[in-house]
């Protein structure tokens, strides 16, 4: 079975990266976009980082524009959003879809893991979130709704748990 190690991802900027560079950290995975009813979600996920990060926290940012085109920028302006709006500190990558025949593998891999009420596997807005142990296996799912300090709790369990 796979685990987040076994894939990879284009940063934001363009660059190939092995999510095996997060090997033994806690990780959350979201699907964001800039102009959601959810954006000022990235406040409360910008906190989680700085606060647990040294713990060995990592938040993956993956921009997605398709719900609602609420993603319409290029990487550059994606990026100055933000930078300048949010402050934000934890890895952004390049604009992927979550849905679909052009899904991403890593979230094929990510709702396969953990399906969504009902059993559901598609995503079903931007700010979906997924928390993986340090063994790359998923742990949970996270309604877009759910904040991010509501949340807190279960990072931490996670940081805890050193395996």
């Amino acid at each position: 079975m796979p685990a987040l190690y076994d894939f990879a991802a284009t940063t934001l900027d363009g660059h190939p990266a092995s999510l095996a560079d997060y090997r033994g950290k806690v990780v959350l995975i979201v699907n964001v976009a800039s102009a959601c009813g959810f954006t000022p979600q990235y406040t409360g996920l910008e906190a989680l980082y700085r606060r647990h990060k040294a713990e060995g926290l990592e938040i993956l940012a993956f921009p997605c524009n398709q719900f609602g085109k609420q993603e319409p920028g290029d990487a550059d302006a994606i990026q100055a959003f933000c930078s300048t709006k949010y402050d934000i500190s934890f890895p952004l990558f390049a604009k992927i879809e979550v849905n679909g025949s052009g899904e991403h593998p890593l979230y094929r891999h990510l709702k396969t893991e953990r399906p969504g009420a009902l059993g559901t596997k598609g995503i079903k807005w931007n700010f979906t979130k997924f928390l993986v142990g340090r063994d790359g296996a998923v742990l949970r799912r996270y309604a877009p709704s759910t904040a991010p300090e509501k949340i807190e709790a279960d990072i931490a369990a996670a940081l805890a748990d050193r395996q």
